[in-house]
């Protein structure tokens, strides 16, 4: 007579079995050690080929106004210097006084060793501190699931456009 209930050396067995599937088949980050990224980001709202674009204006001042982006990262200040990637994403003025940004934007790496990978950022930018913080909270390919903040800072305001420094420092 056959038991639909397994024997106990069977079933740890079969879950055994079942958990190396399951650990096989769960993609795997290519390194497990934490990443220090810098580049630059240029943000052009003016010109022949803006990468922002102001798609709504606030009721009152600048509170509200929303900049969708998709500005070029490079290795260097200069804008003709090797690109790394995109930040691809939108900032909001969220405060009624000071000139304070919530932003939300995906770091897309484009070359160098993690490309194909990005990294989510989320975060206040209070535009008049010298250097502000934001969360990295997830990200894609090499870094999935990460974690950390980024430094950034402004280094060039030629208003509206600015380059920004950004140094990552990621947590896979």
């Amino acid at each position: 007579m056959n038991s639909p209930v397994m024997a106990p050396g069977r079933l740890g067995s079969a879950l055994l079995a079942l958990l190396v599937v399951v650990l096989a088949a769960r993609p795997a980050a290519v390194s497990g050690a934490s990443a220090h990224l810098h580049f630059y980001m240029h943000d052009v709202l003016t010109g022949p080929a803006p990468t922002a674009v102001q798609v709504l204006d606030g009721p009152r001042g600048h509170f509200g106004d929303t900049i969708v982006i998709d500005d070029a990262l490079t290795e260097t200040s200069s804008a003709a210097s090797a690109g790394v990637g995109r930040a691809q994403g939108r900032y909001v003025w969220a405060s009624k006084g000071n000139p304070e940004l919530l932003v939300t934007m995906d770091v897309v790496l484009t070359s160098g060793p993690y490309a194909g990978s990005s990294v989510t950022v989320v975060g206040r930018d209070d535009i008049g501190a010298a250097v502000r913080e934001l969360s990295v909270v997830g990200g894609t390919g090499q870094f999935r699931m990460a974690t950390g903040y980024v430094l950034w800072k402004t280094v060039r305001l030629d208003h509206p456009n600015a380059v920004l420094e950004l140094d990552v420092f990621v947590n896979p």
